[in-house]
């Protein structure tokens, strides 16, 4: 007679191990599902399906949703390079803005969510060095630059969150405002009616420079409240 001959069984211990779950893994997962899948898919429920593990396990790196897509912007603002080196302050300052704002439109519905989004990562932080550091080669004094980086990202955030609906949506909005402005009756809006060219005028680019020009000029120009820049100074005896 013959032994007979079984499949040995295969010990659990014999699988590949998982990779340890880190809060780095998590954001370079959802990192891959919005570059493949958008915004919307980036879910702890997707994330957890991709990492294969349950959701739960999850929340001990990351605390909700907003959280993640703030990470996510994080990770991504790693392509926004230091400052360039010719050209003056000012150049420099809206170059690298139009590097953030360039993130943010190549991501429609994370330009969206990054109005409320609070980035705190290094490359968030990176960011704000470098805007502050070149405010402060141009001498704006120090608490109207503080004021000043909030306002550029604003702006440069809301420019690429206007632009991130479908095309074919965004397209017919634009249609309809244009039809608005170029009908507006002289009689009672004789100023839109004197401006309607002007009001519509310029190309994207064109018009995101020159917000960013009179944005900077006006924050070199207009001072921050007086309490405010005396309550932003250590009381005597405090430590600065």
């Amino acid at each position: 007679m013959t032994a007979s001959h079984h499949p040995t069984p295969r010990s659990r211990r014999e699988r590949p191990a998982k990779p340890a779950l880190s809060r780095e893994g998590i954001v370079a997962a959802a990192v891959a599902v919005l570059r493949a899948e958008g915004l919307r898919k980036v879910t702890m429920r997707r994330l957890a399906q991709e990492l294969d593990t349950g959701p739960a396990s999850l929340y001990v790196y990351v605390r909700n949703t907003d959280e993640l897509h703030a990470a996510v912007l994080d990770e991504l603002l790693g392509t926004v390079g230091p400052a360039p080196a010719g050209g003056t302050w000012r150049e420099r300052l809206e170059q690298v803005l139009g590097m953030y704002t360039e993130v943010l439109l190549g991501y429609p519905d994370l330009a969206r969510a990054a109005l409320t989004a609070r980035p705190s990562g290094p490359h968030y932080l990176n960011l704000v060095e470098t805007l502050l550091a070149l405010l402060d080669e141009g001498g704006v004094p120090p608490a109207q630059a503080a004021w000043g980086v909030d306002l550029l990202l604003q702006h440069a955030t809301a420019t690429a969150a206007e632009h991130s609906g479908p095309d074919v949506a965004v397209q017919d909005e634009w249609d309809a405002l244009r039809r608005a402005l170029r009908g507006a009756d002289a009689g009672t809006h004789p100023h839109i009616a004197g401006l309607a060219g002007p009001l519509l005028s310029g190309a994207p680019a064109a018009r995101l420079s020159w917000a960013f020009q009179a944005l900077i000029s006006g924050i070199e120009r207009t001072a921050v409240p007086e309490e405010t820049t005396r309550a932003s100074r250590p009381h005597e005896g405090e430590t600065p």
